[in-house]
């Protein structure tokens, strides 16, 4: 284990370039929203239903000041409180989501790959016909089913986005173990009465599982839109369970009109900075584990002069 994570870790350590850069600045915002949301109790001023402190009630719609910096809300809410404990929620939410979605999607790819026959097409068939829904439609179509017995809370959103994530690790495992099942020292491992169980989790695995960490970050940028859509339309997380910034922006629709822009603006630069985030650091990922866009650093040779008039004098 501990070889196979050095190995793994190699890449980082070796990468320069542009892909340094997007780890680098990805990896810096991605931390700076994990550290507000684990603090978020300790950083924001107010909690998020909170209304009033020493008992007054806060101004409604009041503009950006001191004692508000991003101002309130027609609630009467702290719009920097609302924002920062939306960070806890969409982490939350993200790492279930990507969690569940990689634990089922990733052994059902493994073993569909190896073992093939029935239960390939089967699965295939199944995560195909997952695949050819929009994600959006799907993830309220489950946020619906779920909402009944689960109520709208954060685990209903987390196993809606989970639905939907499942194929894509499928997908890119299964076809990775198509590969890989070929290669001879797989071949010798079979010939040698190895344990099928022994085979994939010894000899496959470890090829096929360098892509993962890629489609995961990916996939939570992705997500966090997801779940704002979710919030958006009514089917997410409810603001009586958490804050959240997809919800915020639909309550700031009117606000607009009257030319309150706070309530709406920061919730949405938060959507749009995380997802930048976790973009840059996807990215920078792909372009670090991916060999095709791999480069490492080449130191130029050091000739020195004599060497040169030594070789020319040849």
């Amino acid at each position: 284990m501990n070889s196979l994570l050095h190995g793994g870790l190699k890449p980082l350590r070796e990468a320069s370039g542009l892909p340094r850069v997007l780890l680098l600045v990805g990896g810096s915002i991605v931390l700076c929203f994990v550290i507000m949301a684990v603090f978020a109790p300790l950083i924001a001023p107010y909690h998020f239903t909170q209304y009033e402190a020493d008992g007054v009630r806060f101004a409604k719609q009041a503009a950006p000041t001191i004692e508000h910096v991003f101002g309130t809300t027609a609630r009467q809410t702290d719009v920097l409180s609302l924002t920062i404990y939306g960070s806890q929620t969409a982490l939350k939410v993200v790492v279930v989501a990507v969690f569940l979605s990689a634990l089922i999607g990733v052994p059902l790819g493994l073993v569909a790959g190896y073992a093939g026959g029935w239960f390939d097409r089967l699965a295939v068939l199944f995560t195909d016909a997952l695949f050819a829904f929009p994600s959006m439609l799907l993830a309220i179509v489950m946020a619906f089913l779920l909402a009944g017995p689960l109520g709208g809370g954060i685990a209903t959103a987390a196993l809606s986005m989970t639905v939907v994530y499942v194929p894509q690790y499928f997908r890119v495992v299964r076809n990775s173990v198509l590969s890989v099942r070929e290669e001879p020292f797989v071949e010798a491992a079979v010939v040698m009465g190895a344990p099928t169980h022994s085979i994939i989790v010894k000899y496959i695995f470890p090829n096929v599982i360098q892509s993962v960490p890629i489609i995961a970050t990916l996939n939570a940028a992705d997500a966090i839109l997801t779940l704002a859509g979710l919030g958006f339309l009514g089917y997410g997380v409810q603001p009586t369970v958490a804050a959240e910034w997809g919800f915020e922006l639909q309550r700031a629709i009117p606000d607009i009109a009257a030319g309150i822009w706070w309530t709406g603006l920061f919730p949405g630069l938060a959507i749009v900075i995380l997802v930048i985030g976790l973009t840059l650091f996807g990215e920078g990922l792909n372009d670090v584990f991916n060999p095709i866009f791999r480069r490492k650093a080449v130191k130029a040779p050091n000739i020195s002069a004599a060497k040169l008039e030594d070789t020319a004098s040849a």
